[in-house]
């Protein structure tokens, strides 16, 4: 019986203010407080709210065959507390309903795995205590900030204990292989999840696209193309932002009527159901080994890092932000430990990318900046003050600069 395999990344960055060079040494509150909370609640309203009520209703509507997963960021809960609680308690009433799968990450979503192993394994631990804490449920299977994955980081996830991690299906990592099998990665008894990332993007990206050929998406004819997979593939790997329902795509483009009528579509054909990851893992066996030689995420069309650290002011930017850790560390300071961790979240250096077309487009559309540019000086002044000024501070004396 083959399954279809949703899952949705849950994230909002910890955006910072406008920081001119002449408030080094003089203000420490590096955030911007009004937009993360306009940002949150915007985004509560147009998407978490309603995607959530539309998941619950439709896991009542098939009796538990609907099943979803979510990898939800650290900083993303701390600011549904902070700004609408409403989210997260619909999100813990998600995972009372016991057809939700909550994955493990980076709680800072942070390019640590790269960086920074004990970093890594610093910020996961934190994760799944919060997953825990929040949820009650412990993460078995691990998603990497932004699906960044190669063989070095699956070993330093297997020996944390997942028993599986979803990682993009990249092409060239595929080779003649399809995404729609489970697959034995390079780290004993850790399995692999490969996005299908052309049935995901045509609900990402090309929903609303009236250029695009196959415009108007339905809920048959995506099912159709879902089931063209019989006997070709046992899982289809739906990985994408939640964002996608009402933020991205919005709510008058249809993508609330299509999520509705999707599953009913799906499960017309008798053989198809739908699993959480942790299910695709116990039910199906790998076919394969597969070996991921380069760094590989799900940004941009390179599907790399270079949606991070493409320019030399990213390089410079994460360098210098992540030399910071054995020093930070050292200081045995919780205040400037949490506010260090937040200055590492991916977005930071997502907005000085300067890539331009499509991917550029994508870059803008997330950035608060008015240029690349303009993102890596405000972050540098910040990371400047940081270094020179909180670092020196006294454990009881630095409260301000967590906020």
């Amino acid at each position: 019986m083959p399954s279809v395999c949703f899952y949705f990344q849950v994230h909002q960055p910890y955006r910072l203010k406008h920081y001119p060079f002449f408030k080094i040494h003089q203000d420490h509150r590096y955030f911007d407080h009004d937009k993360n909370s306009g940002i949150m609640k915007k985004v509560a309203r147009k998407c978490y709210l309603p995607a959530n009520q539309a998941m619950l209703r439709l896991i009542d509507r098939h009796k538990g065959k609907f099943r979803i997963s979510y990898a939800i960021t650290g900083v993303a809960v701390e600011q549904m507390r902070k700004y609408a609680p409403d989210v997260l308690q619909s999100f813990k009433d998600l995972a009372k309903t016991g057809c939700v799968e909550f994955l493990g990450e980076t709680y800072y979503h942070s390019l640590a795995g790269v960086y920074d192993e004990q970093e890594f394994q610093a910020q996961v631990a934190e994760h799944a205590k919060m997953v825990q804490e929040e949820f009650n449920y412990k993460p078995t299977v691990f998603r990497n900030t932004e699906l960044i994955y190669n063989d070095r980081i699956g070993a330093a996830v297997g020996a944390l204990g997942y028993k599986a991690v979803i990682a993009e299906g990249a092409d060239d990592i595929l080779g003649w292989r399809s995404p729609n099998f489970l697959y034995d990665s390079t780290t004993p008894n850790l399995r692999l999840l490969l996005k299908n990332y052309r049935l995901s993007d045509d609900i990402a990206f090309r929903f609303s696209n009236q250029g695009w050929a196959d415009f108007p998406l339905t809920a048959p004819k995506f099912a159709n193309w879902v089931h063209q997979v019989s006997g070709n593939g046992e899982i289809v790997n739906l990985f994408m932002d939640y964002e996608t329902f009402g933020e991205h795509q919005w709510e008058s483009t249809g993508i609330f009527e299509f999520l509705d009528h999707l599953p009913a579509e799906i499960m017309k054909h008798p053989d198809w159901d739908f699993q959480t990851p942790t299910q695709v893992v116990d039910r199906y066996r790998p076919i394969a080994p597969i070996s991921f030689g380069r760094t590989v995420s799900w940004a941009d069309i390179d599907r790399d890092l270079t949606a991070w650290q493409g320019n030399h002011m990213q390089r410079s930017a994460l360098q210098q932000a992540f030399d910071l850790g054995n020093e930070v560390r050292s200081r045995n300071n919780p205040a400037a430990l949490d506010l260090w961790r937040r200055l590492l979240t991916s977005d930071h250096f997502y907005y000085m990318c300067t890539k331009w077309m499509a991917d550029g487009d994508v870059h803008a559309y997330f950035s608060p900046y008015g240029s690349p540019y303009e993102a890596f000086i405000n972050y540098m002044n910040v990371l400047t003050d940081f270094r020179q000024s909180v670092l020196n501070l006294k454990p009881n004396s630095d409260k301000e600069a967590r906020t």
